[in-house]
């Protein structure tokens, strides 16, 4: 699907929905592994999405939530265990069992993406269940930041550096500080600020106000919620030279209408339907 879109200077170009496999295609595969990858860059993915803590002994470590005991065979915090005893856990698959898989490293992720052709979303998590609150303020909202790990940004700038794949990947955070502190580290480094629809209710807030906040902060891309998004909200994103990324869409009458809308990027659990609607 070809339409019009604003570049990163705001100028309009022709484009496409490209599709993300969101944590490597949680609905087909044990969410964030080396298999998940794999199998979502041979159905042709264009890119990948996964999630970011930090081990004990300064690793990365690629999980999406900060406990270990819902995807793996493990407990407690991920970021009070080493990478090799992360890497000695295994990961439950989309119905709850054990695999043989294991908790991935960064590297070992970026060595399985690297020789592709696929590009990255890779978001940096909190050491809380919830990385941001917004809350109503003279004028409109304002973030209420959670916790963040303090040196996780240069951890992962380092890496994706090191494997040579930092201009095809979007450092995303839910936390505007943590954009912040990338953009201050890596200035050419491409950001996407998330919100989700609740964030944007809990203020009384419009969908489009999302745009707002992700200008606000500097990011290039909007990363939102697809409930959000509608004529409105795209028309505030070119208007504000910004991106548009929509998750997590798991059906297909939802992915048409994303694509329609003419949104950057749509990240889905299944990436065999995502393939199939958008014409991979």
């Amino acid at each position: 699907m070809v339409r019009e879109r604003p570049d990163r200077d705001g100028e309009v170009t022709s484009g496409r929905t490209r599709l993300a496999a969101h944590r490597g295609g949680a609905a087909l595969w044990p969410e964030n592994s080396l298999l998940a990858f794999a199998n979502a860059i041979a159905l042709g993915c264009d890119l990948v999405e996964f999630d970011v803590h930090p081990t004990s002994d300064g690793g990365v470590a690629v999980i999406h939530d900060h406990l270990l005991e819902r995807t793996t065979d493990g407990a407690g915090p991920v970021a009070a265990r080493t990478a090799a005893e992360l890497r000695a856990l295994r990961l439950r698959g989309p119905d709850g069992a054990l695999t043989g898989e294991h908790v991935p490293m960064l590297d070992e992720v970026l060595a399985v993406v690297a020789p592709s052709r696929a590009s990255i979303l890779l978001e940096v998590k909190g050491p809380q269940r919830l990385d941001v609150l917004y809350e109503r303020a003279p004028g409109g909202a304002r973030a209420v930041a959670g916790e963040r790990y303090e040196g996780l940004e240069g951890l992962v700038l380092d890496a994706l550096a090191r494997a040579g794949v930092s201009e095809r990947t979007s450092v995303m955070a839910f936390n505007p500080e943590i954009v912040a502190r990338v953009r201050a580290l890596a200035p050419a480094q491409r950001t996407t600020l998330l919100i989700g629809h609740g964030h944007v209710m809990l203020v009384e807030g419009q969908p489009e106000d999302a745009i707002a906040w992700a200008a606000r902060s500097g990011a290039a891309d909007a990363g939102l919620q697809y409930t959000l998004v509608n004529e409105a909200v795209m028309d505030a994103a070119r208007a504000a030279g910004l991106g548009v990324g929509v998750w997590t869409v798991n059906d297909e009458e939802a992915m048409r209408r994303m694509a329609a809308l003419g949104v950057d990027v749509v990240t889905t659990d299944r990436p065999d339907l995502g393939t199939r609607v958008l014409g991979r």
